[in-house]
C-alpha cells in the first residue's frame, strides 16, 4: 500500500472532503462551500487526493466536477481486513467473557 494513499486520508478536510463526495460527483465550488473553507484550500487538498488516486476530476463546460475512484479504497479494504479480524476475534472474546460473568 502506498505511502501517498495513507498521507492523503490523515487530513481531516480532505476525510471529509472523501464523505461529501461519497453522496456523488459535485462540482469543486459545492466543496469549497460545504467545507467552509478557501478555495485555494480545498484545491490544495484535492490535488494531494488526485495525486493519491482517490478521486478524479473531470471538466464540464466552467467546472470541475470530482468524484470518488473505489479501487485505491478497495485496495485500503484489502490491506485493513487482516486487523479487522484480528480485532473481530479479540471482540467476540471479550463479548463471551463478559456474556459468562453476567
Amino acid at each position: 500500500m502506498e505511502n501517498a494513499l495513507f498521507d492523503a486520508l490523515a487530513e481531516p478536510n480532505r476525510r471529509r472532503l472523501m464523505a461529501l463526495l461519497l453522496k456523488g460527483e459535485r462540482p469543486a465550488g459545492d466543496l469549497v462551500w460545504a467545507l467552509r473553507l478557501s478555495q485555494p484550500a480545498v484545491s490544495k487538498h484535492l490535488k494531494v487526493l488526485r495525486e493519491a488516486g482517490l478521486v478524479e476530476a473531470r471538466v464540464d463546460g466552467q467546472r470541475r466536477m470530482y468524484r470518488l475512484r473505489p479501487e485505491p479504497l478497495a485496495e485500503l479494504e484489502r490491506w485493513l481486513d487482516p486487523y479487522r479480524r484480528f480485532w473481530g476475534g479479540k471482540l467476540d472474546a471479550l463479548e463471551h467473557h463478559l456474556d459468562k460473568g453476567s
